[in-house]
């Protein structure tokens, strides 16, 4: 018997349908049925392995045994990613433009980014207590997006917020549909690349003037490890790649409120301001809620690991979703418990919901921080600045899409200030 005989092997001439169709648990779903951690399926016309569990998690991030270059589809890079970017480069100058992101997401600029947005939920509150109610993602969506050009140094009109917003969702949206929501969201991606190169031209042309240390000028002026500037289309990817996964944040600003709605035994923990309870609070929503639901890399170097043999080039999917609600890793996964952060310590294998491994050297995101602090001040928002009643309305979200979000937006009505 060969090697990669000996793990299972999904018995189906091609499981992209079945990707389709069973969404977030197709990895998990096949993990329980041949109790094993490692499986290899058909997808897209080649031999994939698909993989679930921290140790999993380990491998996957050892840049001597991945890579990043073509593993992200093409339809992937033309909405969510943008193409060649990033999260599509490997060694030396994948660390060297790492670095550009993380010197953008600093804790005090995190601080700054959570400031801004705490003032925009505030600075809302007289327009909703006119308002018979209001869709929380919708005006999330506008509000991270108006306060993420205003802290990368973007200039945005008012009356181009919706729109822009909009443009970004749209692209997070795209990567796992087909039909007529994919192709907004290219056309979404062709419009808001058009729009920041053209921001960075100008920029370098001195047309418009960038604060130094801003998003906006360090994307405009940064240097690759050759010696030369990005070329404007992909600054404007890269900048586009630190503003998106912000608006993006109102996918868990709307489980958050979602998991306040279903488990109001947590309002009178958080209404005591205590960063401690709203961060445990943000983390199990990000645990807990379907967000990324796997992450795919090649093999860089033939190797052998749990009597599988990865083959160079070979694409290898690591399960997020199912990582953050292994049974092994997190007593009784399937239940909503903040507390349970009280315990951990913090491993960069267990819980992955942007990814995993080492944010300063490998490809877990570096808005980690960021997406948290936002998180903490909504939660602080929704629990001690506004009251509000929530309508009968379609909360439920599927597992079978995506991404996937609460059917209805999360509505809410009668809003006053507490």
């Amino acid at each position: 018997m060969s090697l990669n005989e000996r793990i299972p092997h999904d018995k189906s001439l091609d499981n992209s349908l079945a990707l389709i169709q069973e969404g977030y648990l197709f990895i998990s779903n096949r993990v329980e049925r041949y109790h094993s951690d490692i499986f290899e399926a058909r997808l897209m016309g080649q031999n994939v392995i698909c993989m679930s569990g921290a140790e999993a998690a380990k491998i996957f991030y050892d840049d001597e045994k991945f890579q990043r270059k073509g593993a992200a589809p093409k339809r992937v890079q033309k909405t969510l990613f943008g193409q060649n970017a990033i999260q599509s480069m490997d060694g030396e100058e994948h660390i060297h433009r790492k670095l550009l992101f993380m010197s953008l997401m600093t804790p005090p600029k995190q601080d700054r980014l959570a400031k801004l947005v705490l003032e925009q939920w505030m600075a809302c509150i007289p327009e909703w207590e006119q308002a018979e109610q209001i869709v929380l993602l919708e005006e999330a969506k506008d509000i991270l997006c108006r306060v993420a050009c205003q802290w990368a140094g973007v200039p945005i009109e008012e009356t181009e917020v919706k729109e822009r917003a909009d443009d970004f969702i749209s692209m997070i949206y795209a990567f796992g549909a087909v039909g007529p929501q994919h192709w907004k969201g290219r056309r979404a991606r062709t419009r808001t690349e058009n729009w920041i190169r053209e921001i960075i031209e100008n920029v370098r042309n001195e047309s418009i003037k960038a604060e130094h240390g801003s998003a906006l000028h360090e994307m405009a002026f940064h240097k690759k490890l050759d010696g030369n500037q990005l070329d404007a289309q992909m600054a404007a990817i890269e900048l586009i790649n630190v503003l998106r996964p912000i608006v993006a944040i109102a996918t868990f600003i709307t489980y958050a409120a979602l998991a306040l709605q279903e488990h109001p035994e947590y309002q009178s923990i958080l209404e005591v301001e205590d960063e401690n309870n709203y961060e445990r609070f943000a983390q199990e929503v990000r645990r807990y809620y379907p967000f990324g639901p796997f992450v795919g890399a090649r093999v860089r170097k033939g190797f052998i690991w749990k009597d599988c043999k990865f083959k160079e080039g070979m694409l290898v999917l690591l399960d997020l979703y199912g990582t953050n609600h292994d049974v092994r890793l997190w007593d009784n996964p399937n239940q909503f418990r903040p507390e349970r952060f009280k315990e951990w310590k913090g491993s960069l294998f267990d819980f992955i919901p942007q990814g995993g491994g080492d944010p300063a050297k490998g490809h877990r995101c570096p808005g980690e921080g960021i997406t948290v602090e936002v998180m903490k001040v909504s939660l602080n928002f929704l629990v001690n600045k506004i009251e509000f009643e929530v309508p009968n309305q379609d909360m439920n979200y599927s597992l079978d899409e995506m991404p996937t979000l609460p059917k209805s937006g999360f509505i809410m009505s009668d809003i006053k200030r507490k």
